[in-house]
């Protein structure tokens, strides 16, 4: 990734990471519901979700017609669409932002898919680095087994089927996810992700995430103001 160049800004940036089923958008949401009960300046926002990209995202995948590098480059454009209308203006006014998958997502499934590495870092250089990341460190069993016992049928993408693992979805799902856990364990030192178990209770996982951004933030500084 480039040198960081950016300006401090008064807002504060969290992450969390880890595979699908780990266990990370439950601990983001119950987070989210306690900064909020605490009066603070909070916003929320997860991976690929911006308005202006969905529709082409969604035509591109149904017709089976991406290649790695425009997978690459769509969920780029709806990072960067979110980035510059959401994230950074909010971190300017001075908010609290938490988004549920960050540009290590794309790191992890891009390079499993072929991408360079060194060209995912380039290409996501404009992204601030978040003050924490939280990543999920769940048994690659429990969060297969989490995912597959409510999803009756998987995705071509989300499956990896375009990668041509295997004619079997739920074979493919398998390996797919593997190697994307192999990517984040060899991201983990190099970004300093803060390892959470992700096979711990859901309360004593809540409890560590708040304990490490209490010590780390300090939060009054981020109370609505009131008038008197």
């Amino acid at each position: 990734m480039k040198t960081e160049l950016h300006t401090e800004l008064p807002g504060r940036l969290i992450a969390v990471e880890g595979l699908d089923g780990s266990g990370k958008s439950t601990q983001m949401y119950l987070l989210k519901r306690w900064l909020e009960m605490k009066g603070l300046k909070v916003y929320f926002t997860e991976w690929n979700s911006s308005v202006i990209v969905k529709s082409a995202t969604s035509k591109g995948k149904k017709r089976q017609l991406l290649t790695a590098t425009t997978f690459s480059l769509i969920h780029c454009t709806d990072f960067a669409d979110r980035y510059e209308r959401q994230v950074l203006p909010l971190l300017k006014a001075g908010y609290l932002v938490l988004c549920d998958r960050y540009i290590y997502t794309a790191f992890a499934r891009d390079a499993v898919r072929g991408c360079s590495r060194t060209w995912l870092r380039n290409l996501y250089g404009f992204a601030r680095r978040p003050d924490i990341v939280f990543f999920f460190n769940t048994p690659l069993p429990v969060a297969l087994s989490r995912i597959l016992s409510g999803r009756p049928q998987l995705k071509y993408h989300e499956a990896g089927m375009d990668l041509r693992l295997s004619h079997d979805p739920y074979e493919s799902f398998r390996l797919f996810q593997e190697r994307i856990y192999n990517e984040y364990l060899a991201m983990k030192d190099e970004f300093s992700f803060i390892t959470l178990d992700g096979a711990a209770s859901i309360e004593s996982q809540q409890r560590l995430v708040r304990e490490t951004i209490a010590q780390a933030i300090d939060l009054p500084r981020y109370r609505w103001k009131t008038l008197r």
